[in-house]
C-alpha cells in the first residue's frame, strides 16, 4: 500500500528532512518515558517503611501517566511515517534510578525521580524549540506532557524538602 501525504506542513514530502529530525526527538522522547515505566514500576514496589508511603502511591500512578505519554510518543511517531521502535533497540540510560541497597532510602527514589523528571523537562523544552513552526501538532502535545513533567517534579521537590528540614537528607 502506498503512503499519501499532503503538501503542507511537517507531512508534506518536501519537510521529509525535517519529519525525520522530529521523529528521532520523539523517539528518544519516547524511550525516556518507557525507562521511568520501568523505573517507577520498581521504584513503586521496592521501598520499606512508613514514611516511604506516600512516595510509593505518588509513583504507582505516575507510572500510568508515564506509560500514557510513551504511547502518545508512539503514536506521533507513527503518524510522521517514522516506526515506533522494538525492545532490542533499547539502551538503559536512568542509573540515577536504579534501586537504591537500602530499600529505606527514599531519599535515593526521590532525587533520582528529580533527576528523571528534569532530563524529560530538558528534552521536551527542546523538542518544543525544535518543533516551533514547523509542527504545531507535535509542539501542542509535548507542551501538554511537559506540564505533567513539571508537576511531577515540583511534587518530588517537595518531598525532597520535607526530609531536609526533618534532617533526612
Amino acid at each position: 500500500m502506498a503512503t499519501t501525504q499532503t503538501s503542507h506542513g511537517i507531512l508534506a514530502e518536501s519537510q521529509s528532512a525535517a519529519r525525520e529530525h522530529v521523529v528521532e526527538l520523539l523517539t528518544k522522547a519516547y524511550w525516556m518515558e518507557v525507562e521511568t515505566v520501568m523505573s517507577y514500576l520498581a521504584a513503586s514496589t521496592n521501598p520499606d517503611g512508613v514514611r516511604a508511603r506516600e512516595v510509593v502511591e505518588s509513583l504507582e500512578g505516575d507510572v500510568d501517566e508515564e506509560l500514557g505519554h510513551a504511547r502518545q510518543f508512539a503514536t506521533r511517531i507513527k503518524e510522521l511515517y517514522g516506526v515506533v521502535p522494538g525492545s532490542k533497540d533499547f539502551t538503559a540510560e536512568q542509573s540515577f534510578l536504579q534501586p537504591p541497597e537500602q530499600q529505606t532510602d527514599i531519599v535515593h527514589v526521590i532525587r533520582g525521580v528529580i533527576e528523571a523528571e528534569s532530563g524529560a523537562i530538558e528534552h521536551y523544552s527542546r523538542i518544543i524549540e525544535e518543533t516551533d513552526g514547523i509542527d504545531p501538532v507535535t509542539q501542542d502535545m509535548v507542551i501538554a506532557i511537559l506540564r505533567d513533567e513539571q508537576g511531577h517534579k515540583r511534587l518530588f521537590e517537595g518531598f525532597l524538602r520535607e526530609y531536609e528540614a526533618e534532617g533526612l537528607a
